[in-house]
């Protein structure tokens, strides 16, 4: 994607290098790990948090889960982890929040001191700029508050952190915002498919050239090579996730949830191993599926012993508008025809790249379940897509 739908995302450390060695086995800096400057540092620009400030649905969102929410915030004590450029610590104090512990790990954290001081709020938020998992606090919380989401909610695997924050930090029946979760799934049609499948042929075409090239100027033969080099493109093309802010037009059939979870309770390992489940998605207008969309929806409902009163809910489905999450876009291997009430059915499994376990997989069987029982059986497609 472009750099306008970059993703920006305040770190969170949890999967951090801080406590490896380096030179002469000694431990190696913070700012000095390969995480650092792969991922954290980008963070520390104004630009990557201005990105976010400029996202409407997503501070509407925030600002009215807790200035809605008053009573929930009146003095307590509150911890923001991620807290970037500081908005929601000052949201937290404005809704009346006695106390704000923002933590950010990169240099945000000045951005955010001089928002917090410009806006007479220094004697209630405290920004802290540390890994939330290094910090001390001489206190528990009553609330935490984290923008963690990425694409297809747990890219990133933000959500870490907050929970390693909720079990150190956060008092019994303390509330989380957002408090739970869900990613859905819908059959969409897209030009997609026809766009990215034409660019694959041309790079097909374009390495058969390059062979040709090669063992007439050379006299090397490349052609061993062709099927790796065919299977590498596939990847990037076709098995590659997509992002787009898709129209609500651009969605043929119910969306149907297929993950969620509560905030307050979901683990680490939950999120690791088993973050996958079945899918279902009726058809409802007959012609191509070409693609299935994920995105997803927070609920901000407070906790069983502080519920909200005006409960809020982000939501980043296409009819909604824009978000910088947009929706992820997973094409099929080839494009199917369905008739209305027809379904698209499958299981699908989120899981960590290995080698970046900020990103993910998907991996996705699917078929399309005919409405008419003498219609021919689809056969089921396997895909392992990677979202990057």
């Amino acid at each position: 994607r472009g750099p306008t739908h970059c993703r920006r995302r305040r770190p969170r450390g949890q999967m951090g290098d801080a406590s490896a060695a380096g030179v002469d086995g000694q431990p190696e800096k913070f700012e000095d790990t390969t995480e650092y400057a792969n991922y954290f540092v980008t963070y520390g620009y104004l630009y990557h948090q201005k990105q976010m400030l400029e996202d409407h649905l997503r501070m509407v969102s925030y600002r009215d889960a807790m200035l809605k929410n008053r009573a929930q915030f009146a003095g307590k004590v509150v911890l923001d982890v991620g807290a970037g450029s500081g908005v929601l610590s000052i949201w937290a104090a404005q809704a009346g929040a006695k106390k704000v512990y923002a933590v950010e790990a990169t240099d945000a954290a000045k951005f955010a001191r001089m928002v917090v001081e410009h806006n007479g709020l220094a004697g209630v938020v405290e920004v802290i700029q540390k890994k939330v998992e290094d910090i001390e606090l001489p206190e528990k919380v009553d609330i935490i508050v984290s923008e963690w989401m990425g694409y297809m909610l747990l890219r990133e695997s933000m959500l870490d952190s907050v929970i390693i924050a909720r079990d150190r930090w956060l008092k019994p029946g303390g509330a989380l915002y957002p408090s739970k979760a869900t990613v859905y799934l819908a059959p969409i049609r897209t030009p997609l498919l026809v766009e990215r499948s034409t660019q694959l042929t041309s790079a097909l075409n374009e390495w058969g050239s390059f062979a040709q090239y090669m063992k007439d100027e050379h006299g090397i033969a490349v052609d061993c090579l062709n099927k790796a080099y065919e299977e590498e493109h596939k990847g990037y093309f076709l098995k590659t996730a997509q992002w787009k802010s898709l129209s609500a037009d651009s969605v043929v059939g119910e969306a149907c949830a297929w993950y969620s979870f509560d905030c307050a309770t979901v683990t680490i390992e939950e999120l690791k191993t088993k973050a996958s489940g079945p899918f279902l998605c009726a058809v409802n207008t007959s012609g191509p599926v070409h693609a299935l969309a994920g995105w997803f929806d927070v609920e901000f409902n407070g906790s069983a012993d502080s519920p909200t009163e005006t409960p809020v809910t982000l939501s980043t489905a296409p009819h909604l508008g824009y978000t910088h999450w947009g929706q992820q876009v997973f094409l099929l291997s080839g494009q199917m025809f369905a008739d209305r009430g027809d379904a698209v059915q499958g299981q699908g499994a989120l899981a960590r790249q290995p080698h970046n376990p900020r990103t993910l997989f998907f991996d996705v069987t699917y078929t399309l379940r005919r409405a008419r029982p003498d219609a021919a059986e689809e056969h089921k497609r396997t895909i392992r897509y990677t979202i990057d």
